[in-house]
This record gives C-alpha cells, structure tokens and sequence, in this order.
C-alpha cells in the first residue's frame, strides 16, 4: 500500500485531554498551513483563512471562550467551563477555521464549505508525519470569534482544530465496508 493511502486510512481523531505538554514547532505549523492551501477549489476561491493561537495567543483564546460560555449558557457547568479552558492550554495550538466567502458569490456556499473541509483534511492528514494529532471541534462558540480576533463582513468561523503532540494508541475506529457504501451503475 503507498504511503498515500496508509496516511488516508490511518487518520484519526486524537483529542486535547490525550494531548502532551510539547510545543508544536512554528515551522511545523507554517507547513501545515502550507498543505491546507493545497485545497481543490472551485473557481478558484479559495476560501479557507485561518486564525492561528499559539504561546500568549493559546491563553488569551482559552480565557475568551470559557468566559463567553459562562455568558451566554444558562445551563452553565463549571466542569464544562473548565474543560473549555483546559482543552485550548493543553493543545500545541488551536487553528480557527474560517470560511472566506466568495463576495461575488459566484459558487453556493456550500461548495466553500467543501472547499475548506478538504483543506482542514490536508492538516489533518499532514499531521501523522510529524507525529502530531489532531481534532476538529464546532461548538457553538464558534460564532463569538470575531469579538477576539477580527474578521470581514464576508467571513465565519465553522470550527476550531485543535493539534499537539501525544502518546495516544494507534487504534483506528473501524469504518463500514465501502461495499456497503457503493452502487456501481454500469449500464
């Protein structure tokens, strides 16, 4: 099997709480990001931005978040607060994933939607050569990011990716067959 394909098939999801206490180098990052911009993408949009927390930027995120929960939910938990905060500082970094419509429109929007998830599936998978894991999150505090970090009139955050280094088993979630999956129309 190509290298290709076993990065494709050994992708997993690894969350902040299995994360270790190792920085994630910048450069490291930087060719990450460099992979996401490797996206397909119609007409050529290319809608995916990103907001980067990394050192000071992790706590400032962290402490934004926890306390936007504990303004804005009425059910509000303390466990819940904490583990908000706890989930950023234990990441090497976070990365907002921001959806840069097209201001002429000139796609619907659900293929920028596409565009950009292909582009996080590069980090994604990108990550298994530097060892790192990664988790992509949407809670609903997603909307509240431009309050901390600017963003246009045409953009929206739809997730956070959290990535770091950890010590996390190498168990994959077994998928469906693909035969399950597939209707073959030959005729």
């Amino acid at each position: 099997m190509s290298t290709i394909n076993q990065s494709i098939r050994s992708r997993k999801s690894i969350y902040p709480i299995q994360f270790i206490d190792k920085p994630v180098p910048v450069e490291v990052l930087k060719e990450l990001l460099v992979n996401a911009n490797h996206a397909p993408t119609h007409r050529l949009t290319e809608p995916w931005r990103f907001k980067v927390f990394y050192d000071a930027g992790k706590k400032s995120l962290s402490e934004f978040l926890a306390n936007k929960y504990k303004e804005t939910i009425s059910d509000f938990q303390e466990a819940k607060y904490e583990k908000i905060k706890n989930n950023v500082l234990k990441s090497g970094a976070i990365i907002a994933i921001v959806l840069h419509r097209d201001e002429e429109e000139r796609v619907p929007e659900w293929e920028e939607v596409a565009a950009v998830a292909c582009s996080v599936q590069n980090i994604w998978i990108a990550c298994q050569q530097y060892d790192l894991g990664g988790y992509w999150s949407t809670p609903p505090l997603v909307k509240y990011l431009g309050e901390l970090v600017p963003l246009k009139p045409n953009e929206k955050c739809i997730g956070f990716f959290y990535l770091g280094y950890h010590e996390a088993n190498d168990r994959i979630m077994p998928k469906k067959p693909i035969e399950e999956k597939v209707e073959w129309v030959m005729e």
